[in-house]
């Protein structure tokens, strides 16, 4: 459970890493009712939803380097399990490329989305960078009663 905002959080050093993209596109219609040529807006995934659909994701994009629980190896760091080192407030001296401090899940997603996967930076849709955060969020044992968004994503901060 989440309690005073504060996560009890993963790494989403995580492969697939978390868009901090909200984009709104201005269509021309702002204000037009709905009619047959406009369909109505999807309602918002819940927090289980997220995790769901993160965990696919994660498998095909992050597990092959951090690990199918999150547990790191050669390749990557771990992502899941602040005790045991996922998440370090400051970036280890080793890194090439992370250079910023991991206070908030927003810190994460900042350092992941142009990064992650490797070489391939900002190659999902940000939806599917929100996703793999909730269940890296759930795999550390956080469960959220609402979905993770990039404004909420800035009050959560990780745990030291």
């Amino acid at each position: 459970m989440l309690r005073s905002k504060t996560v009890s959080w993963v790494s989403l050093s995580l492969c697939g890493g978390l868009g901090l993209l909200a984009a709104a596109c201005a269509t021309g219609n702002e204000g037009a009712a709905p009619g047959p040529s406009t369909p109505p807006a999807a309602a918002a995934p819940s927090f289980q939803e997220q995790v769901a659909a993160g965990r696919k994701l994660y498998e095909e994009h992050c597990a092959d380097c951090h690990g199918d629980e999150g547990e790191g190896g050669t390749k990557a760091p771990r992502v899941v399990g602040l005790a045991q080192g996922a998440l370090p407030l400051n970036p280890p001296a080793d890194r090439k490329y992370r250079k910023n401090r991991f206070v908030t899940v927003a810190d994460v997603a900042d350092f992941v989305v142009p990064n992650m996967p490797p070489g391939k930076g900002n190659s999902l849709p940000a939806d599917q960078y929100w996703d793999i955060l909730a269940f890296d969020l759930h795999a550390n044992g956080v469960d959220l009663p609402k979905p993770l968004t990039p404004e909420l994503a800035k009050t959560l901060t990780i745990p030291r």
